[in-house]
């Protein structure tokens, strides 16, 4: 078992190297030959037709091993992914526990700091915090409350019912948007060169768990026609 080294972790193959069996030298000459052979691979899996299922299941095979955490649930692959970041941890540096003096040093250092309130470094600067202003200004700062006409609109009345916008024409639209959102945040703690891939692998995933559950859906409709037509 090696370190991950640098490229493969950004070509998202880290995997390669926690399990390979060469020693364990950076820029040894089997290490350039991988990283040479998996960039040519990972290029090939990126200008591939999307529309391809032989490259679609590539790109699901690189979005699991580049983030294994996310996918760890797979039944299939699961096993492997949990046994790659088992691997990962083993090689971790581990972080010693804090001592009862680093402890103790931390509570003194921020028992003398200085808790005072911007809130009330202001609020103490009011003329006014301790007794109410004279009568005078009270009468002004009602004047300058009142209500006032809009010219254009009115205010809005808060126990006032709203209704609902009709959002029946914009499923679509509205389930790309959260798609994209999604997967975005699955991308954001993949490598820069496969955010695309991850991104575009987490939309097939949602697209198709949607299609399932429609049809789901359908299938129990159906019944529920049928057994009302008896």
């Amino acid at each position: 078992m090696a370190m991950p080294r640098r490229a493969m972790k950004d070509l998202g193959l880290q995997a390669c190297c926690l399990r390979c069996d060469a020693e364990d030298i950076a820029g040894s000459s089997r290490c350039k030959s991988c990283i040479a052979h998996h960039k040519k691979i990972r290029e090939m899996i990126a200008k591939a037709p999307a529309s391809d299922e032989l490259y679609q299941f590539a790109r699901e095979l690189l979005a699991m091993a580049s983030s294994p955490n996310r996918y760890d649930h797979d039944e299939v692959h699961g096993p492997a992914l949990r046994e790659q970041q088992r691997l990962a941890n083993s090689l971790a540096d581990t972080k010693p526990l804090p001592t009862s003096e680093e402890i103790s040093d931390l509570f003194a250092s921020q028992s003398k700091r200085d808790k005072t309130s911007i809130v009330q470094t202001v609020g103490n600067q009011n003329p006014w915090k301790d007794e109410l202003p004279p009568e005078e200004v009270l009468e002004y700062m009602a004047d300058a409350l009142e209500v006032t006409e809009i010219e254009h609109g009115a205010r809005t009345i808060p126990s006032k019912k709203i209704a609902a916008v009709d959002r029946s024409d914009r499923l679509g639209e509205d389930r790309k948007m959260v798609d994209k959102i999604e997967a975005g945040k699955v991308a954001s703690d993949a490598p820069e060169s496969l955010k695309e891939v991850v991104e575009a692998v987490t939309i097939a995933e949602r697209e198709r768990a949607r299609e399932e559950w429609e049809k789901a859906q359908s299938g129990v409709s159906k019944l529920l026609d049928d057994d009302l037509d008896l």
